[in-house]
């Protein structure tokens, strides 16, 4: 196998500075070959020290998924591209909108924006679950109910909340449909709720899911 053929070995996974070290051995300044790769575009550069094959080494599309996950851990996709992932919200979002237990972050990179949210940690955990696209390649990614608790604790204008204020929010704010919050989950809305964080608008969520015919 030559070296073209080792790195395009890497697919559409993305892979860092120490992982193509080896396969550059025999050059001695291997940098300088990774610096004309980029170059040429056959290296694509996410972050310092961290690729994705380019479009001529690459068959496959890239998973935005799997790269939000590879660009902070620990992270997992969240909020609006979750939900319309899940085929909750009726639009495509192109900012890929992750949650991490870190702080914050923003990444523009050549294949999109990647924004990082901060929650406490005892919220991090809940709800989040590995799913996989059609490469077959995982990621971690919100459940459908963790991606609208996350939205609820982020969104800062929701201090005090009604019955009202919580329909608004997921019919007119988001647009769900009234069976995709029917199928919402009430124990990752209870596990939430056991944190502490936002627990009146998590009541009113719950009672909104509750109440629904």
């Amino acid at each position: 196998m030559n070296l073209s053929q080792q790195v395009r070995a890497f697919g559409s996974v993305p892979f860092n500075h120490g992982s193509l070290l080896p396969l550059l051995h025999d050059y001695k300044r291997p940098n300088d070959k990774i610096a004309r790769w980029l170059a040429e575009g056959q290296l694509v550069q996410l972050r310092r020290g961290l690729y994705v094959l380019g479009n001529g080494w690459r068959s496959a599309p890239v998973s935005l998924p799997l790269l939000a996950n590879a660009l902070l851990g620990p992270s997992y996709v969240s909020l609006e591209f979750a939900l319309s992932w899940h085929g909750l919200i009726p639009e495509g979002v192109r900012e890929v909108s992750s949650i991490t237990s870190r702080r914050g972050r923003l990444f523009e990179t050549p294949l999109g924006r990647f924004s990082y949210w901060h929650v406490p940690l005892a919220w991090y955990a809940i709800g989040v679950r590995m799913e996989s696209g059609e490469d077959n390649l995982s990621f971690l990614m919100a459940s459908p109910t963790k991606a609208i608790c996350d939205k609820l604790l982020l969104t800062r204008r929701l201090q005090a909340i009604s019955g009202k204020s919580i329909r608004a929010f997921l019919f007119e704010d988001l647009r769900l449909e009234p069976e995709a919050v029917r199928a919402l989950d009430q124990s990752v809305i209870r596990d939430c709720m056991a944190t502490g964080h936002k627990l009146r608008q998590l009541q009113a969520l719950q009672k909104c899911v509750e109440a629904m015919p």
